[in-house]
Parts: structure tokens; C-alpha cells; sequence
């Protein structure tokens, strides 16, 4: 599978299927992705190979850990992110993918900040915060 952003320049090449898709309320990732939720497919780091010019932007997440997006700079498109609470793991923004098929989230997070007219399937598993 092949993500990218909307120039095409940054890229991450993935190598294998994840089961782990979480949609994020945090108002963070409503910033960064511009929309009421960010939603973040994670991926072993080996099965990912990164690629293009990349500007990174940290921040402590609402859980107080590091969170750190990589953006093309020309595009201003984030195509991967690293979190602190999870080393050896690369996440890449569903969207990036350009595949309307990808799987849907298997957990919700952060809802506490979630606009009040998101509704997300009963199979998510919900959280009003990050998970325990």
C-alpha cells in the first residue's frame, strides 16, 4: 500500500495489513487533520519505508506523552506520525492511502471532544479519553 501526500513527494510504503485504526477526537488531531477526527492506521516500523522531504512538528499528546506528525513542506499533507507511547510503530492517516476501502477504525478515542454529531459504528470500541 502506498500513502502519499497530495503532491506526491512524501510517501510511506507499507507492507502489511493492521487491525490497528483509531479514530482520534483530541482537539490536536482535529487541528492537524482539519476535520472533527483524525483517524491513524499503525504499522510495525519495518513494515514501513518513508520516503520524500518531510518537516516534523512534536507535541505532548493529551495523555502526556510526545506525539510527533511528519508533513510534506510543500503540500503541508501529513503522511506519517510517531507516538511516544508507542515505540517501533509508525502511523499513517487513513486518507493518505487514497483507498475509500481501507477498514474502518476498531477503537474511538478522545470522544469527550468529539463534535456532537459524529456518530461512529457500535463495533468501534468507545473511549472518553485515551485507552487504558
Amino acid at each position: 500500500m502506498l500513502a502519499k501526500c497530495q503532491c506526491g513527494q512524501l510517501r510511506a510504503a507499507v507492507e502489511a495489513q493492521t487491525d490497528q485504526i483509531v479514530a482520534c477526537h483530541c482537539r490536536a488531531c482535529q487541528r492537524r487533520s482539519g476535520s472533527p477526527f483524525g483517524v491513524i492506521a499503525y504499522f510495525d516500523a519495518h513494515d514501513v519505508t518513508l520516503s520524500g522531504e518531510a518537516i516534523e512538528f512534536t507535541r505532548e499528546a493529551d495523555s502526556g506523552n510526545r506525539f510527533t506528525n511528519a508533513f510534506c513542506p510543500h503540500c503541508g499533507t501529513t503522511v506519517w506520525c510517531r507516538a511516544e507511547l508507542k515505540p517501533g510503530v509508525i502511523g499513517v492517516p487513513i486518507g493518505t492511502f487514497g483507498d475509500s476501502g481501507f477498514p474502518a477504525p476498531v477503537r474511538s478515542v478522545w470522544e469527550e471532544s468529539m463534535h456532537s454529531w459524529v456518530r461512529l459504528p457500535d463495533t468501534v470500541a468507545h473511549y472518553p479519553r485515551g485507552r487504558s
